[in-house]
């Protein structure tokens, strides 16, 4: 039975949809005035993962991802690079494609644009004002009010009156209060503007979200997604409009996903520390990325470091070890359920991820797999047969597990010693089979000794010789 922790009540509760066996997931995607960071793909991945699990589980998904392709950031940017800014938009919206395949992600259902649902906009905000929700202030923007929103506040669970205090300081003299907040904006000159009720303008980057989810999702979104740095204003805001304008439930289940932090410091502009998912790319393999992602717990802030990535890379390669040693070519599909280690092992799995999709343990599940495969390899080959092709499955879930493991530990060692270390492992590894033909025996062990100083484990197969570094173990 799925729990998911719901940020409305700030506990797990068993998810229930809407409709039984369906299940309408909305997630805040980007807003693309630039290419997407390293923090943008730790959200990608977790919902990936969680789309991965429930059709597993043999839910119907519609997965729904927006796109932010109008708001200040992006008129800035354009403005900056002297550009219109849907040439602007166009161009990161491919960049952000190409990063999502690079990462292995799952293409969503629908990814509605902002300027693509003008008309919903304008038709939310007009049902907000015709309901009183929703007025023209002095400067003809039209803002929603929170007074008629009575739990305002009830999803972050902050204090109205701390926000008021902070609020103040930016007060427009045009809010009847300093938290009502804009569902459109008059344009300014040489401004993108769309014709409206209120005048030529844009919307406000909240009322965006809700047009878009109430549209797609036929205002019944099961769960709703995103980081934990949209839960206010952003997320609050879209509830208090939404059931504002359509008088019931807006979600069923908030899920947030933790910060992703630098040295453990917020990642920010202005101190230089964030790092593009192409960038980052360069360096480490997408399924390592992918690793290292949900490696923790969704809900967890998540430091990232290069020697955070290398431990990923190395702890992904056990795992590889185990694929290479003992999966055929053909084992590809799932394994019928048939003997109890197997049951066993899928079930802890399946325990593990309907507990708010806890990655981390379900990796644990998966080392314990690896290690029971190896250890029944000679005992019970029909066994150690099922459970490594079991391995290969239950890491698809995750988006892990899928590459040829023979091309993966290559390009593992590959990145782990130059290209003077690898001419110079493979010329030991010649003069050692040379001097087994001679049956110098001892000058082999020495040189098997010179390897593994360096980190390097053989093995003498029919074939012959193969080598990994000792971490893969």
């Amino acid at each position: 039975m799925l729990k998911i922790y719901n940020s409305l009540l700030k506990s797990k509760e068993i998810f229930k949809p809407f409709v039984q066996g369906h299940v309408n997931l909305y997630v805040c995607g980007m807003t693309v005035y630039d290419l997407c960071h390293i923090g943008h793909a730790r959200s990608m991945i977790v919902f990936d993962v969680v789309v991965r699990f429930l059709k597993s589980q043999g839910y119907q998904v519609k997965y729904v991802r927006n796109i932010t392709d109008i708001d200040d950031k992006i008129i800035r940017r354009a403005n900056e690079k002297k550009e219109n800014f849907k040439d602007l938009t166009d161009r990161n919206i491919s960049a952000m494609h190409e990063d999502m395949i690079r990462l292995g992600l799952i293409a969503a259902d629908e990814e509605p644009r902002a300027t693509e649902f003008m008309e919903d906009i304008i038709r939310l905000i007009q049902t907000l004002v015709d309901k009183g929700a929703a007025y023209v202030g002095d400067n003809g923007d039209v803002y929603f009010d929170i007074s008629h929103f009575e739990n305002y506040g009830k999803l972050s669970h902050r204090d109205l009156d701390k926000l008021r205090v902070g609020a103040r300081v930016k007060l427009s003299k045009a809010k009847a209060d300093p938290l009502d907040f804009v569902l459109w904006k008059l344009a300014k000159p040489d401004e993108p503007s769309w014709d409206s009720p209120w005048g030529e303008g844009r919307p406000g980057w909240h009322i965006e979200c809700s047009a878009m989810a109430l549209s797609c999702l036929n205002n019944q979104v099961d769960i709703h997604g995103g980081g934990m740095d949209l839960l206010f204003p952003h997320h609050e805001n879209e509830l208090a409009q939404s059931e504002a304008a359509t008088g019931e439930r807006f979600v069923n289940t908030w899920m947030h996903v933790g910060l992703l932090q630098i040295n453990k410091t917020k990642m920010s502009k202005s101190l230089g520390n964030i790092f593009t998912i192409r960038e980052v790319l360069e360096k480490f393999l997408p399924e390592v990325v992918r690793y290292f992602m949900i490696s923790s717990h969704y809900r967890s802030p998540l430091n990232y470091s290069e020697k955070a990535l290398q431990q990923a890379h190395q702890s992904l390669g056990r795992l590889y070890v185990t694929l290479r040693d003992h999966l055929a070519q053909d084992d590809v599909m799932p394994p019928k359920a048939t003997a109890p280690k197997t049951i066993e092992f899928e079930q802890r799995f399946i325990a593990k991820m309907n507990d708010d999709f806890n990655t981390p343990c379900a990796l644990s599940v998966l080392f314990d797999l690896s290690h029971e495969i190896n250890r029944l390899d000679k005992v019970d080959n029909v066994c150690s047969g099922e459970l490594v092709v079991l391995l290969k499955y239950l890491g698809g879930l995750l988006g892990i597990l899928q590459q040829n493991p023979d091309e993966f530990l290559k390009s593992k060692r590959e990145s782990q010693f130059s290209d003077d270390e690898l001419l110079k492992i493979e010329s030991l590894i010649q003069e050692r089979l040379q001097v087994r033909k001679d049956k110098n025996w001892a000058e082999a062990d020495r040189i098997r000794e010179e390897l593994s100083s360096m980190n390097v484990i053989l093995e003498d197969t029919s074939d012959g010789t193969n080598w990994r570094s000792d971490d893969g173990r």
